[in-house]
């Protein structure tokens, strides 16, 4: 299992799709809080393939609320309002999505990533 999974450390949690694919990977030992944000992370990318955008946004959303102090939480509010878009195609998602960074994780590489949207 550990070549088959490529596991480097323990412990190695990997969330994978119904068809198997690699969804997320967890290595080391995280804080409750901290793992529930990845897992919730996992099913929204789950929801994401899928195009199930209503689904992808809640989990993304659960993953920014497990506490704004998880590393999680920027990448889940990113995702969280690109998953709003995608299903509005409505710019003025994108534009929100980066006065939220603004005012929550202003200084995170996810933050970086909502420059070129204005507002």
């Amino acid at each position: 299992m550990w070549h088959r999974f490529a596991i480097r450390w323990t412990p190695t949690v990997i969330a994978l799709a119904p068809d198997g694919k690699e969804l997320r990977r967890i290595e080391g030992f995280l804080p409750a809080d901290e793992l529930l944000g990845q897992l919730h992370l996992a099913l929204g990318y789950g929801a994401v393939n899928d195009k199930r955008w209503p689904d992808a946004e809640r989990w993304f959303e659960q993953a920014s609320a497990d506490g704004a102090h998880t590393d999680a939480a920027p990448e889940a509010l990113y995702w969280a309002g690109v998953s709003r878009y995608s299903a509005t195609h409505d710019p003025a998602e994108l534009r929100k999505l980066k006065q939220q960074f603004a005012k929550r994780f202003q200084n995170t590489a996810w933050a970086k990533r909502t420059v070129v949207w204005g507002g």
